[in-house]
């Protein structure tokens, strides 16, 4: 049985996705391509994969659709493409779920290095969850069950986090009050560092302030700390 990890290469550009699967296979992995989402959706059904590299530009479904809808039910870790200087597509696609993003054109081994730091932590129950795998914890006035990826708020209400949004708080559950910069973050949560302009822990805090803050523009679960980073202002509790 072959163990390798599995690679989904969708682009529309023939020489892209070719050259990209090539140099993946070389290095030790596995690669499929597909040139647009009804590809990708085909080859979904018919394999396993352990992450998508995921073209933003694609005629049809784009790839910030397509991300939206993979992210909407978890499953498989996300790379996206997109065009030079296109921030606006960076920016969106982090919010709706991708794990990382990279620029063309690229280099090919920063997109394998990439690629790699995603997959060492796409295993949720051994890597992010740590010790708080398999359990429920509750902070503030909510419960977090970390095998299901939802969070119940005391009046039973349930939110679904997406993959990038669960690898977040769960870091912040393990170190709850605990200032944490946003290098640190990066590096906990997707194995890099971060660029001088990168925004993309501030974009995954925002989105999570959005679904865990009573009023997201006065947050008093995520605080931020001048000229610090980011604190999980609550105690956590191991309720099994």
């Amino acid at each position: 049985m072959n163990d390798q990890p599995h690679i989904l290469v969708v682009d529309d550009h023939r020489e892209i996705r070719d050259s990209v699967s090539r140099y993946l296979e070389k290095n030790g992995l596995r690669a499929t391509s597909a040139r647009d989402a009804v590809e990708m959706d085909a080859k979904l059904a018919m394999g396993q994969y352990d992450l998508i590299v995921l073209d933003v530009m694609m005629p049809g479904e784009d790839g910030l659709s397509v991300c939206r809808r993979l992210s909407s039910t978890g499953g498989v870790p996300i790379l996206m493409l997109t065009a030079l200087g296109e921030e606006t597509d960076r920016i969106v696609g982090l919010e709706i779920g991708a794990d990382d993003y990279l620029a063309k054109p690229f280099n090919p081994r920063e997109l394998l290095a990439r690629i790699k730091a995603i997959l060492r932590r796409s295993s949720l129950p051994e890597t992010y969850a740590g010790k708080l795998s398999g359990r429920r914890i509750a902070f503030a006035q909510w419960t977090l069950d970390t095998d299901s990826r939802l969070l119940t708020d005391e009046n039973g209400a349930q939110i679904d986090l997406t993959g990038s949004e669960l690898k977040l708080l769960v870091v912040l559950l393990e170190r709850p009050r605990l200032v944490l910069n946003r290098d640190q973050l990066l590096d906990l949560t997707a194995g890099r560092a971060a660029s001088p302009l990168d925004r993309t822990i501030d974009n995954q805090i925002s989105r999570l302030r959005r679904k865990i803050e009573a009023d997201p523009s006065r947050p008093r679960l995520i605080t931020t700390v001048r000229g610090g980073g980011y604190c999980l202002a609550a105690d956590v509790t191991e309720l099994d």
